[in-house]
């Protein structure tokens, strides 16, 4: 398993980013992670090694490069000592528009690799990642094949910028796990989101977890939920089968 750390020049600066790829010579497609708003750090990572073992050159861009150096956050003492306080600075750097004009610059990169196999993608995304990923698919619809939200929010609102917006635009295969404890994603959204999708023809498979709280995906999150998760690894690593090979 090799874990390259590069740096990719974007409209806005210079990108700290991990590549993950799998054990030994071949060629794999290619997926794009969109970290949480936590940004890098070693479960991000991890997560990305995992994805990379199963057969692909996984991009972990950091997406909060605009804010500037930062040290790895402890998510417990994160939530403990208030969420908004310590990360809102940070999330306000980016956002769906910005993640879609910095996807360019990663399939970019992706592209002058010899390592990547075809030109279709994947990516997913994880809380602000989760619309981040949607985004893309609807921004660069001949390449990406498969985008995948993890409790994501926000991802169907009145905002310019709200992912359910691009649905007539995207070609990939979608697939969207929200929690039934999520104030970000409230049964409402995710009607809206799904009527979006439903009227544009968009191939889709979206979700509800019972029992999972936002961020159930993530193993240094206080609401990690394993057997929730590991239902999110099968669908997930299921639909990159089926549409990356």
């Amino acid at each position: 398993m090799s874990d390259e750390q590069i740096t990719i020049q974007t409209r806005d600066g210079t990108c700290p980013a991990h590549v993950l790829t799998p054990a030994g010579e071949g060629t794999w497609p290619a997926v794009i992670f969109y970290m949480d708003a936590l940004g890098m750090r070693p479960t991000v990572v991890e997560m990305a090694r995992r994805l990379a073992a199963n057969g692909y050159v996984v991009l972990v861009p950091d997406l909060l490069y605009r804010y500037g150096p930062y040290d790895p956050f402890d998510p417990e003492e994160v939530f403990a000592k208030g969420f908004r306080e310590i990360i809102g600075p940070l999330m306000a750097t980016t956002g769906n528009d910005k993640a879609a004009a910095d996807t360019e610059a990663f399939l970019a990169y992706l592209d002058t690799r010899t390592d990547v196999a075809g030109t279709k993608i994947g990516t997913v995304g994880f809380c602000m990642g989760g619309g981040m990923a949607i985004t893309a698919a609807g921004t660069f619809p001949d390449r990406v094949a498969a985008a995948v939200s993890f409790h994501g929010g926000s991802l169907a609102t009145d905002a310019e910028t709200s992912p359910h917006r691009l649905a007539p635009k995207i070609t990939a295969e979608v697939y969207v796990a929200g929690a039934d404890e999520d104030n970000s994603y409230p049964p409402e959204m995710a009607e809206r989101l799904t009527k979006a999708f439903d009227d544009a023809g968009v191939t889709y498979k979206a979700e509800i977890y019972p029992g999972a709280h936002h961020g159930w995906m993530k193993p240094d999150f206080p609401v990690y939920n394993e057997a929730a998760a590991e239902r999110g690894w099968r669908e997930m690593l299921a639909l990159f089968k089926r549409t990356l090979g």
